[in-house]
């Protein structure tokens, strides 16, 4: 009996812990009810100069070279039109939309980004992927958020990226305006 009671507290404990850890990774993102609306604007395509005093930080949607994301998929595999939040220190900044990128400035320090699938269907709008990474004033930075169906699931992802690949992706991706949803 007191096995029973002794390995029910330990999974009840740990089952805590794992939902603190869990909190505490999304304080990278911005609150849950946020949403956005996403305009591709094709008339702009935006590449600024870092600022001298800022880190400047890309974030490409790429749907890359997945065969199966432009064709005829069903809406388990359809990840054309995935929107994604993208949250930084706790705020969401903004939001992509299919193979497009948006930017931002950091100030100088160590920053933790978050990407969430916007979405009404709840297994993906529980996606979320983080970075982190150390800011340096006047530098460049790139992440890369991936969505690619699989067998009746898909893959989720925010990595960092050299400068060389992240100034193919965003040359290559239309440039995104978003909002908060009031």
């Amino acid at each position: 009996m007191r096995s029973a009671v002794a390995v029910i507290l330990f999974s009840v404990s740990a089952l805590a812990q794992d939902q603190n850890a869990v909190a505490t990774a999304r304080a990278a993102c911005g609150p849950a009810p946020v949403s956005f609306a996403v305009k591709a604007d094709a008339k702009q395509h935006p590449t600024p100069a870092p600022d001298p005093d800022k880190a400047l930080v890309f974030v490409v949607e790429d749907l890359g070279q997945c065969i199966d994301c432009y064709g005829g998929r069903s809406i388990v595999g359809d990840v054309t039109a995935a929107l994604v939040k993208v949250g930084l220190d706790g705020s969401w900044i903004g939001a992509a939309q299919g193979s497009s990128y948006l930017f931002f400035t950091a100030t100088p320090g160590e920053h933790h980004l978050c990407a969430n699938w916007q979405s009404q269907l709840e297994d993906r709008a529980r996606s979320f992927a983080m970075a982190n990474f150390t800011a340096e004033a006047g530098k460049v930075y790139y992440f890369r958020i991936r969505l690619f169906p699989g067998q009746g699931d898909f893959v989720f992802d925010l990595d960092p990226i050299n400068i060389d690949q992240g100034k193919y992706l965003v040359a290559s991706s239309v440039y995104n305006v978003s909002h908060a949803k009031k």
